[in-house]
């Protein structure tokens, strides 16, 4: 295969001209081991090696996967076969990797040269196993996972056979749709690897794609990925609870009534949109001190009144109803402020 390294400890996306080529030394990605850079008299011009292309292999042309392969094609590289088993994967693939073959595992695993392993969570393991036993896969084949719970302890059965094992999730949702691509330039990718040669050369593939690698070790990986779920899927949760509750009492109020031009279609996530935006701005940008409202101010009566009224609508009642996320959550968030005793009571059911 053709070497993503031209020279030793040198990752491949820096051996260009430009800025990362001038002096004796440079920093890595992460900022924390110099390397050797030749010397570039002439700014713009090199007569280095230009980045290796590398030809691309996804196992399965899902959302991840099918993203992850548009970027490494605008990168440069080929995304040359995919495995793509379901009618939605082979859409996907035939919309948005055009030039790409369809084929099966075994055959992919052959051909490729960086070989992408985007499956879900749970079958991840087996596909590993299957791509050991085969017999396809070469030695010094890049095999890269986008599991965000798992390390590069996971590929042991393809390092053993003489392939390099990286770990690349990126910290982003994906719908299915060319947008998820466009999305990729603006995200983190957790990286892992066994050394700094594999650091290197994930952190450099990264880059490439447009994101920003940042080291996660292979004994955080689960920690690391409980924070992302915690953040984004429960945000998902959170708003539907809240557009549910507040479609109710838009619903009470007359919705056609509503507003001046008697618009209420997705009155609610109106309402919520520009809220909840600058909220999410404001915490990441502010931190705990960004909180506001009843808990906030330290108001028992009110958060009793909010727990009272979301009882009242659909799904609000019950030990996991609406109410009692609010009450969870609140208690939460009275963690973080210097809430009087009488709430934290009130909150803790006393």
């Amino acid at each position: 295969m053709t070497s993503p390294i031209g020279d030793p400890g040198v990752p491949f996306a820096r051996q260009t001209g430009g800025d990362d080529a001038h002096g004796s030394t440079a920093e890595d990605a992460f900022g924390d081991r110099p390397y050797p850079v030749r010397s570039d008299p002439f700014p713009g011009t090199s007569n280095l090696p230009a980045p290796a292309r590398l030809t691309v292999g996804i196992v399965s042309a899902g959302r991840v996967g099918t993203a992850l392969g548009e970027a490494l094609e605008k990168a440069g590289h080929v995304v040359g076969a995919v495995v793509a088993r379901s009618p939605q994967s082979r859409a996907r693939a035939a919309q948005r990797l055009p030039e790409s073959e369809i084929l099966d595992l075994e055959a992919v695993v052959a051909r490729s040269e960086l070989l992408l392993l985007s499956v879900p969570d749970a079958r991840l393991s087996a596909v590993i196993d299957e791509i050991a036993a085969s017999g396809a896969l070469r030695p010094g084949t890049i095999v890269a996972h986008t599991a965000g719970a798992q390390g590069v302890d996971i590929l042991a059965p393809v390092t053993a056979r003489g392939a390099l094992g990286l770990a690349l999730h990126p910290a982003m949702t994906f719908v299915g749709s060319a947008e998820d691509t466009a999305r990729l330039t603006n995200a983190c990718f957790a990286v892992t690897a066994a050394d700094p040669v594999g650091e290197a050369i994930a952190s450099s593939l990264v880059l490439e794609m447009g994101g920003e690698p940042v080291r996660i070790a292979e004994a955080d990986r689960m920690l690391y990925h409980a924070a992302l779920a915690h953040g984004a899927n429960h945000l998902i949760a959170l708003i539907s609870d809240a557009v549910a509750a507040l479609n109710v009492a838009i619903d009470h109020s007359g919705r056609d009534a509503a507003t001046v031009d008697g618009s209420g279609t997705r009155l609610a996530e109106r309402i919520l949109t520009p809220l909840v935006t600058a909220s999410l701005n404001n915490v990441l940008e502010l931190g705990p001190s960004a909180l506001t409202g009843p808990v906030a101010r330290g108001d028992a009566e009110a958060v009793r009144r909010h727990l009272d009224a979301l009882r009242a609508v659909p799904g609000g009642s019950g030990d996991h109803g609406i109410a009692e996320a609010y009450r969870t959550l609140a208690r939460r968030a009275a963690e973080r402020t210097d809430a009087p005793a009488a709430l934290l009571d009130f909150l803790d059911g006393r």
